[in-house]
């Protein structure tokens, strides 16, 4: 089976060449999709280097930055595999992790992946472990999951599973909105211990708080719309920046 990996990338020139070539190496049958989310340091100009490489590697860029969510949308359209990883450009997570997060799907064990941060033992500063067992709990609570990880970068779907979801995130979004739309579809969600090598702020992290509250707000929105507003129908169209879309919203019936 062929693996698609989206990456999506905003400011990252200290770390793209390095996350290019790890995900290079790995050795499975794949294509590299990246999406330029408007970035306005070197990136572009590294992306467009890296793409002369070798044909694997496909770029979209972005005139503006417009979130995360919507670079990962962007690169779903694009996918010929029939599985896909979302591959974060900030080397927190190792691409040598995927041939151990394909397995429960080839296995037939599972139609989704998530790789856990701390499925075996915390990793990561407190904060951040603290907004991940919150959010992860209230995942658990209101999808009747029994995740570690909710937040975790490392998702692997067979790809049949990821482009039968509406998805409608256009940033940091697209962890809670995706884990809650799956659940409700009734799909079989595995996770596998990885390692973790996390950044700071200072760094180029670029989760704030108000993320997690964002997070919150969309675990309840989606466990209250119906099935159907969940699910692409076969006749929709690739979705694109500055389409027009019905958002949907509903309240939970009374």
């Amino acid at each position: 089976m062929k693996l698609s990996v989206i990456i999506p990338v905003y400011n990252e020139e200290s770390t793209i060449r390095d996350v290019l070539t790890k995900v290079r190496a790995v050795t499975l049958d794949k294509e590299i999709i990246i999406v330029d989310d408007g970035s306005t340091d070197r990136t572009a100009e590294i992306l467009k280097d890296e793409q002369q490489k070798d044909d694997i590697t496909i770029v979209y860029n972005s005139l503006i930055n417009i979130g995360k969510g919507a670079a990962v949308r962007i690169g779903i359209e694009q996918i010929t595999g029939e599985l896909a990883i979302i591959q974060d450009a900030d080397l927190e997570l190792d691409p040598n992790e995927y041939v151990k997060l394909i397995q429960p799907i080839l296995a037939g064990e599972a139609d989704v992946v998530y790789g856990s941060r701390f499925k075996e033992h915390w990793q990561g500063a407190f904060k951040q472990i603290v907004a991940n067992t919150v959010l992860t709990w209230l995942t658990n609570l209101l999808y009747r999951t029994r995740l570690t990880d909710m937040e975790t970068a490392y998702k692997v779907f067979r790809t049949e599973v990821l482009k039968s979801v509406k998805l409608r995130c256009i940033g940091f979004e697209f962890e809670p909105e995706i884990t809650a739309k799956i659940s409700r579809l009734g799909y079989h969600i595995v996770e596998i211990p990885i390692a973790y090598h996390p950044r700071t702020t200072e760094q180029g992290k670029k989760i704030r708080w108000w993320d997690g509250v964002l997070a919150i707000y969309y675990l309840v929105k989606y466990r209250c719309q119906p099935i159907d507003a969940l699910t692409r129908k076969a006749t929709s169209h690739a979705w694109r920046p500055g389409a027009s879309e019905s958002r949907g919203d509903s309240d939970c019936k009374k």
